[in-house]
């Protein structure tokens, strides 16, 4: 069986660095996934929590200044949870959750390799209601409405998560589906709001045609 290739770098936030080890690239794929098919991820799939996305260093960048507190926050679909070491780093309240339960391994060496303290995490399906999360001051993720079947559970799921006042912050690509997302989200109650992030030619290599999505309650 092939071994997983591995790259690590450094990301830099102002005068912080947050080391991170990820996959060396999105063809790798762990085929004992194949032996557990009660997991249902593809092996097309499989890789992409597994590699820093430019999404994901937007959200990253606008923790590392975010008020934070007194605040739970909550990162959904984390991956490889760069915006959770952020927030770590500054001793934030901070839980992950994602989908693939690979996910805790690198979040448990890329926090050890930070000199962090343990994040909590969560396998956690957003089509079930059986998770121990609780509740929220504050949701983050990045790049999670992907394909228009999840939103109705995601909304759902964000939802259930949600205290009496919360505010819950996707970075958003542009892939087509955050309209409908936050028609789902109005309806559940929620204030709308979005912008353009600034000054990501800094850090990002190619330009960035998303959107930082907001919900207020």
């Amino acid at each position: 069986m092939p071994k997983l290739r591995y790259t690590y770098q450094t990301i830099e936030f102002d005068t912080m660095d947050i080391h991170v080890r990820t996959l060396k690239d999105t063809q790798q794929y762990d085929e004992e996934c194949d032996l557990n098919p009660t997991i249902g991820i593809s092996s097309a799939n499989w890789s992409l929590f597994g590699v820093l996305w430019p999404s994901s260093k937007i959200l990253a960048t606008l923790m590392n200044n975010y008020n934070i507190k007194d605040k739970r926050i909550l990162e959904v679909g984390c991956g490889i949870a760069l915006s959770s070491l952020v927030l770590n780093h500054r001793n934030a309240n901070i839980t992950t959750t994602d989908f693939n339960p690979e996910v805790q391994k690198f979040l448990v060496e890329n926090t050890r390799i930070n000199h962090g303290k343990t994040i909590p995490f969560e396998c956690a399906n957003w089509a079930n209601d059986d998770d121990t999360l609780g509740k929220f001051d504050l949701i983050i993720a990045s790049d999670i409405l992907y394909e228009q079947f999840h939103l109705e559970d995601l909304s759902r799921f964000l939802n259930e998560h949600t205290n009496n006042s919360c505010e819950i912050i996707i970075v958003d690509p542009g892939r087509g589906n955050h309209a409908k997302f936050s028609k789902m989200m109005v309806a559940l109650g929620y204030v709308h709001s979005q912008s353009e992030p600034l000054n990501t030619s800094d850090y990002l290599d190619e330009p960035f045609n998303g959107q930082i999505i907001k919900y207020f309650k």
